[in-house]
């Protein structure tokens, strides 16, 4: 750590006494006061810990403050995981303040990885005992049935996303442990009925697939003592042409209920290749005038 910071760090006892310019001292104590959280959240410090929180601060000319540190949701080995829009602060935020957080918005927005970083923080931190992540298997033209393989074979391809973040955000052998523990587990949407979940953070991905019925055994699994994110992208729902997207009907049903939050998020929050915010927009600009032309020919 000495080589990321100028300041002089000296310990007294119960007493942390900071020597240096007002900006190196300034990022000394955000280290010092994260390295505390970590330490009273894990129990312990490895020399990781404070080799990353050292490096996340070591960010040259841009200077690093209190808020920088407290906005960052998860540390894994790699980096920081912390929002990285406007929306994407308003999302987490919310996460903070309700049991219930519904998040919308189109591809490329961190909806899906953002929630699962908040999920394991709040394991790690023991706030819940366990994290369930689970996804209807819709998709665009498939069929289970036509899928090759036993059942587990056909749903892992629709899980995938879900696997991916946490490949990031959890080192694999313990994540192979709490997968095999069922700390972690994750699942098709169906396999939810009939549950209640208590002290669980739940995550329902893709959840602009899901059928009204669906939607309504998914929230109403909540037990005690347990939180949800549910994620979607009404632009790009796969159901029958005919069918009620569940996410599309609930944002008018449980708009003004405490402890119940609906974050919308836009192109502004894309944090994928610079090219998916230009993608979305020809997208919305052809649907647009599709509607322009529909609209035009139904006042003949």
């Amino acid at each position: 750590m000495s080589d990321v910071l100028k300041a002089k760090i000296i310990a007294r006892g119960n007493e942390i006494i900071i020597k240096g310019q007002p900006s190196e001292v300034d990022k000394a104590e955000c280290i010092v006061s994260e390295l505390f959280l970590m330490l009273n959240r894990n129990g312990a410090l490895t020399q990781d810990d404070i080799e990353t929180v050292a490096r996340l601060t070591d960010w040259g000319e841009k200077s690093t403050s209190r808020q920088d540190i407290e906005s960052v949701i998860l540390y894994t080995k790699k980096n920081a995981i912390k929002p990285r829009s406007e929306g994407q602060l308003t999302y987490y935020q919310s996460t903070q303040n309700n049991d219930i957080v519904f998040a919308v918005g189109p591809a490329g927005t961190g909806k899906t990885y953002l929630a699962v970083a908040v999920a394991i923080s709040k394991l790690k931190e023991k706030e819940v005992e366990r994290i369930i992540l689970c996804r209807p298997a819709v998709e665009a033209g498939e069929n289970l049935g036509f899928l090759p393989g036993d059942l587990r074979d056909k749903v892992d391809p629709y899980l995938r996303p879900l696997y991916d973040a946490l490949y990031e955000m959890v080192p694999l052998d313990k994540l192979k442990r709490q997968l095999e523990s069922h700390v972690i587990e994750i699942a098709p949407l169906a396999y939810m009925r009939g549950r209640t979940l208590n002290n669980a953070f739940v995550i329902l991905d893709e959840a602009q697939n899901t059928t009204p019925l669906q939607m309504k055994m998914f929230l109403t699994r909540l037990g005690a003592n347990s939180k949800a994110i549910i994620t979607g992208d009404i632009t790009q729902i796969d159901l029958p042409a005919k069918a009620t997207s569940g996410l599309v009907q609930i944002i008018q049903i449980l708009q003004d209920i405490e402890g119940i939050d609906f974050i919308f998020l836009t192109d502004r929050d894309v944090v994928r290749h610079k090219l998916v915010k230009k993608i979305i927009n020809a997208y919305q600009d052809f649907n647009n005038q599709d509607n322009d032309q529909a609209n035009a020919t139904h006042s003949h």
